[in-house]
């Protein structure tokens, strides 16, 4: 078995050898062999591999000189495998790079004859070209396009079966191998033109943007953290088309699906593209159910849209029970029973958790939905939980057009506010108090949480009066929450939801900032679970 990671790779040469090519991904729960090898610092995807390869005892490795952090996973593998290789590329295609990629693949061909101990035969590269199979999908109707980085198949396949648009895959092992090849004079020659013929990756120094040449309803780009070459396409493409394009970032950890999976329904959603089964029916009463990681919340409301009864309770270490024991409370505040209710919508990251509910729906779409109920003057959601944030940007019709989150960091949320009163030693009900007189205007310079605290243990070693200090940190969780704003430009009326919202100092201090009052709900935390309600009475 040799494993690859990279479309240029030969792949069809080493089956011509008899052997077995495996496509190496990149998806761990942890970096434990990766960490003790490479430096923390390289690629995610990197370590990804690597760690892939020692796991599953990967002898042989065929790698490609993409990036700087692919060449020092080489100079890593090549004392630690049996055999592995590093293929050099070229940055374009014209007669004297496919020259260079030819000698390279001969290069690579003597390299393995003499490790394998037997001759290459091209009759076999002929047949196995032979049998390939063109599938570039459908190209007519509405399309998606996937852009950027590399995303997990499951998550590809995942977003084919969640909307009704043709999904087009462009990242760079998201295509079919073409090969339109005869027996000429040079078998390996035309070989390699052919595989620099596929869509140009990041390395390739060609306009990508005739990717875009069909019709699109939107695009969803994939950037791996810390990789400038993603992030500076994604601005380019972002400032250049007029079509909803969704930014979603990996770090390749297992851990990243249920954030990725969150971003691209809540962007098929606001697209009208998401499949949303499940029958209208608008008579009786509804509910919603928010399960979110600090708090689970649930609405009851009427088919007159009245707001029947709703219930607040702490999201344990099981979420269903918290969902359920929000549902019951819910249901007897109300004097009603389960088979009252004739359709329930779940939303929150543990909307996948709760199996009463007859369908799910991103908290994007809720909040803006709920947001929007309350008052619909409203453009701008900013949603602060317990351990996310986000920033929900609505039409004049309620509908989503644009959105950013940040949630794999606790900066800025709920859970900061606790670390840092548990840190001062109070309770976080009097954190939430308005600081009328500050002494000293101090500044906390990281948005880390453990950096944060540190500086705070800092400040109070300094003797720094407390008020101040709580001042310094609702600036930080204000500044955190407004650099979200900017990310998708400033537009009122503003709506603050989200167990943040209950805290006066942070409102001021994201007022202060904005320059503009903020609507705050008769009780924000519910704001999800009201549009999961109306949603789920809509029967969309």
């Amino acid at each position: 078995m040799v494993g690859y990671i990279c479309k240029y790779t030969p792949v069809e040469i080493i089956e011509a050898f008899g052997e077995e090519p495996l496509r190496l991904e990149s998806g761990y729960k942890s970096h434990e062999y990766a960490e003790a090898l490479i430096h923390s610092n390289i690629c995610s995807f990197a370590k990804g591999v690597l760690e892939s390869i020692i796991e599953n005892n990967i002898e042989e490795v065929i790698l490609t000189a993409c990036c700087d952090s692919i060449k020092r996973l080489y100079d890593v593998l090549k004392d630690r495998v049996k055999f592995a290789y590093l293929l050099d590329l070229p940055r374009k295609k014209d007669p004297i790079s496919i020259d260079l990629f030819y000698n390279e693949i001969v290069e690579f061909i003597k390299a393995y004859q003499g490790f394998k101990n037997k001759d290459f035969a091209e009759e076999n590269l002929l047949k196995i070209l032979a049998n390939e199979r063109v599938d570039k999908g459908k190209e007519l109707g509405e399309n998606i396009a996937v852009l950027g980085a590399r995303l997990k198949e499951d998550v590809i396949e995942k977003l084919r079966s969640s909307c009704t648009a043709n999904v087009m895959n462009f990242t760079c092992t998201g295509e079919e191998r073409v090969f339109n090849i005869e027996a000429k004079d040079n078998l390996l020659r035309s070989y390699a033109e052919s595989l620099l013929n596929l869509t140009p990756c990041m390395r390739m120094v060609e306009d990508r943007s005739r990717l875009l040449n069909g019709k699109f309803r939107g695009i969803i780009y994939n950037t791996i953290k810390f990789c400038d070459l993603y992030s500076y396409e994604y601005a380019e493409l972002k400032s250049n088309v007029d079509i909803p394009v969704l930014k979603i970032e990996t770090d390749y950890n297992d851990s990243n699906s249920g954030q990725i999976s969150t971003r691209i329904d809540a962007f098929l959603e606001s697209t009208g593209i998401k499949k949303m089964e499940g029958q209208r029916a608008n008579k009786g009463y509804f509910a919603g159910v928010d399960s979110g990681s600090t708090s689970t919340n649930v609405v009851i409301i009427d088919e007159n849209k009245n707001i029947i009864s709703y219930s607040i309770v702490p999201t344990g270490p099981k979420s269903l029970e918290s969902a359920t024991q929000a549902f019951e409370i819910a249901l007897n505040k109300a004097g009603l029973q389960k088979k009252d209710i004739k359709s329930i919508v779940a939303t929150g990251y543990g909307r996948v958790s709760i199996p009463f509910a007859d369908k799910v729906v991103t908290e994007i779409t809720c909040h803006g939905k709920g947001a929007f109920f309350i008052d619909d003057t409203v453009r701008t959601v900013i949603d602060i939980g317990g351990q996310d944030s986000k920033v929900i940007r609505l039409d004049d019709t309620g509908n989503v057009i644009d959105f950013v989150m940040n949630d794999k960091c606790s900066a800025g949320t709920g859970r900061f506010l606790e670390v840092m009163a548990r840190t001062l030693g109070i309770s976080i009900e009097e954190m939430a108090k308005v600081q009328k007189e500050v002494k000293e205007d101090i500044t906390i310079t990281s948005m880390c949480t453990v950096f944060a605290e540190s500086e705070v243990i800092s400040l109070i070693a300094q003797n720094k009066d407390r008020s101040d200090i709580i001042h310094a940190l609702n600036k930080s969780i204000a500044s955190k929450a407004i650099s979200l704003v900017d990310r998708i430009g400033r537009k009122g009326k503003y709506m603050m939801t989200g167990g943040v919202a209950k805290n006066q100092g942070v409102v001021c201090a994201i007022e202060s900032r904005l320059g503009e009052k903020l609507i705050i709900p008769f009780e924000p935390q519910i704001i999800g679970a009201l549009g999961a309600a109306l949603i789920s009475l809509e029967g969309r």
